[in-house]
């Protein structure tokens, strides 16, 4: 089975849309910066409540949003040979008019409190969840090949039987050395063949 981190790997960071969209800089924070979650995620409700964004306003900037250059062919061709699960510490709101475009690939990630057009909080599916996933498909002896490229993926990849970083930013390369590095699909495939011969 291989695992999929979203943003950054399949789609562009959502967030970053925002911050561009929205001209407020902070925004452009994301989990490839910020290791702890629940700090980058209040920092971004502060922000949103400062500044009166709405969900409405968010969900326009997703509905112009694409797959990144090659991955909805990177995926077809991942799906016809493997099961494939895409774990995402974005939100039900934000992934589904992208899981759409990208064919409705399996996902499991979060949910948005919205009261009123504005959110207002968040609901984790549970603390740490893409390691408790990866972690559960291996106790259903799947054999688990990850990736993904923020610190919120480490966790996953040390618990997958071969954890592959795909585009990190150089602070995250430096502190998680064990993971190879891939930076294109072509490269991130091959990676995945060699981790499913290791797990073999």
């Amino acid at each position: 089975m291989v695992v999929l981190d979203l943003e950054g790997v399949l789609v562009p960071e959502i967030w970053i849309a925002v911050a561009e969209r929205t001209e407020i800089p902070a925004l452009r924070r994301t989990t490839r910066d910020e290791p702890d979650y629940d700090v980058l995620m209040k920092g971004r409700l502060a922000i949103l409540d400062e500044h009166g964004l709405t969900m409405s306003l968010i969900s326009d900037v997703i509905s112009g949003l694409e797959p990144l250059p090659g991955a909805r062919q990177f995926l077809d061709d991942l799906r016809a040979t493997t099961q494939v699960v895409i774990l995402s510490d974005t939100f039900e709101q934000f992934a589904a008019p992208l899981m759409r475009q990208l064919g409705m690939p399996a996902i499991l990630c979060h949910q948005l409190v919205v009261e009123d057009d504005r959110i207002v909080d968040y609901a984790l599916r549970m603390p740490d969840q893409k390691r408790h996933a990866v972690e559960a498909f291996r106790g259903l002896n799947y054999r688990v090949v990850a990736a993904g490229d923020s610190y919120n993926d480490t966790t996953m990849l040390a618990a997958a039987d071969a954890g592959i970083l795909f585009r990190p930013p150089e602070n995250v390369i430096r502190e998680f050395p064990q993971f190879p590095v891939t930076r294109t699909y072509d490269e991130l495939r091959d990676a995945f063949h060699e981790g499913e011969r290791r797990c073999a």
